[in-house]
């Protein structure tokens, strides 16, 4: 009997040294990592005629459109497009339409008045509605350290913010980053004969993220369901857009060329290029126009449909989704020991709880703990060729 028990006593032993092992050695990730391109990042303007590069502010109450003729990042300068014929909206579409193309091939060229313009001043790039397309998963390695094998769509609610612009960071919340591409048409768009119709504007913007709101809610087994995204994704100051707006002869070619990326407080965190989505913009149409009948998506207690009518209207952006790089981890081997003793010390399934929903508000106060996403005083830069930059304090 007694070499029973000491023969238990060493297994106990052993398997406990092991177990702590594991915990110990266990690595705790403070973001996912990325592979950055070795060329030093080029600022610059898209050349007319590959593309027109368009910028917004108001002057005592007028609203000015620029064709944008140099980008220093602190500062655009360029012609007022008033000074061609254009005539004042809110529309850069509609303003764009009034002007000849061979006067803006010249206008460069023309002694007409130039205007410098500080990015600040400048208004979002992003159209004015309150709802947007928001796209999971779509570029590969975003895609894998997700645990996703599809890309999904999701309504995104909010307004865009400029450039130079602030976000509350979730009191006791996990605040993610985000750099993404859009698109906005000059019609709404209902069939893909429209998609190919339309004039279309590329800008940079950026998707925030409250982790726990997504923790809480999504349904990790069908992300494709709409459970959590719109809730964690919504939110003031949650669609920051770039100062550009641009109009490229082939947009297809210069989504593919446009490298974005991330930066956390001067840190490179994300660096891609469109030309690594999963679905391109016209692929994504087809897929979000497929997608507008059923009231499926949930959001703040309430089920919604993707878009308020069965189209992308001329005020909603259509989003890329984001590539790799991303603060949030999946659970590291250390969680998945906690979780695991911890449930089974505390009574396992007599606590009338399932493991996951013991085990979600363990991994989110060690996520906490660990001190690792956006808080107060951090900056987050987003920057992509000939889009201009977006930069992003997070206040309290």
């Amino acid at each position: 009997m007694n070499k029973v028990i000491s023969y238990i006593s060493v297994v106990v032993v052993l398997v406990t040294v092991l177990v702590f092992l594991a915990w110990v050695s266990s690595e705790d990730p403070k973001h996912n990592p990325a592979s950055f391109e070795e060329a030093p990042f080029e600022v610059g303007i898209r050349p007319l005629p590959e593309a027109i590069t368009l910028a917004q502010y108001s002057d005592k109450g007028n609203l000015v459109t620029l064709l944008v003729e140099s980008n220093s990042g602190d500062h655009v300068s360029g012609i007022d497009l008033a000074d061609l014929g254009a005539v004042s909206s809110d529309n850069p579409f509609e303003v764009l339409r009034a002007v000849e193309a061979d006067q803006l091939e010249l206008a460069f060229n023309s002694d007409l008045p130039r205007k410098k313009v500080s990015v600040t001043a400048l208004s979002p790039a992003g159209p004015p509605g309150n709802r947007h397309i928001g796209i999971g998963t779509n570029f590969p390695e975003h895609a894998e350290e997700a645990l996703s094998d599809s890309v999904f769509n999701f309504p995104k609610f909010g307004t865009a913010t400029p450039a130079r612009s602030t976000i509350s960071a979730p009191v006791n919340g996990l605040l993610d980053y985000e750099v993404e591409l859009c698109m906005r048409f000059d019609r709404p768009i209902e069939t893909l004969a429209d998609f190919d119709a339309a004039s279309k504007g590329i800008f940079l913007c950026a998707d925030f993220t409250d982790r726990i709101a997504l923790l809480e809610l999504a349904d990790f087994d069908n992300l494709d369901s709409g459970y959590g995204f719109s809730d964690a994704k919504s939110g003031d100051g949650f669609f920051p857009t770039g100062p550009l707006l641009v109009i490229p002869i082939d947009w297809s070619k210069f989504v593919a060329d446009t490298r974005m990326m991330t930066l956390m407080n001067g840190e490179p965190r994300q660096d891609a290029r469109g030309r690594e989505m999963i679905l391109n913009f016209r692929e994504l149409t087809a897929k979000v126009l497929d997608d507008m009948d059923k009231r499926r998506f949930y959001f703040q207690g309430e089920y919604y449909k993707l878009a308020p009518n069965p189209r992308i209207d001329q005020d909603m952006a259509l989003m890329s989704g984001t590539s790799e790089g991303v603060i949030f981890t999946p659970p590291a081997r250390h969680d998945y020991i906690e979780i695991g003793l911890s449930y089974f010390a505390n009574g396992g399934p007599l606590t009338g709880k399932s493991l996951i929903e013991f085990a979600i508000p363990l991994f989110i106060e060690n996520e906490r703990e660990s001190d690792h996403f956006l808080k107060s005083g951090d900056t987050v830069t987003y920057q992509a060729t000939g889009l201009g930059d977006i930069k992003v304090l997070v206040g309290e």
